[in-house]
């Protein structure tokens, strides 16, 4: 659906400004390149927060004091 949202939008920029349509089909794909590693280190940081919390409450998880 997502998808379906998009190329609708995008067909409806083309027919009103269709160079900035073009330029967008080129620049997207590069600006995703360029945040790709901001993207992975972001993941990486959630899930060492994710297992040093883990880590933590093991022990009050084991008792039952934490859900």
């Amino acid at each position: 659906m997502k998808t379906l949202l998009a190329v609708l939008l995008w067909c409806i920029l083309f027919v009103l400004c269709w160079p900035l349509a073009l330029a967008m089909i080129f620049l997207l794909p590069l600006l995703w390149l360029i945040l790709l590693p901001f993207k992975i280190v972001g993941l990486t940081l959630d899930l060492v927060f994710r297992l040093i919390s883990g880590i933590i409450l093991f022990p009050f998880r084991v008792i039952g004091a934490v859900k």
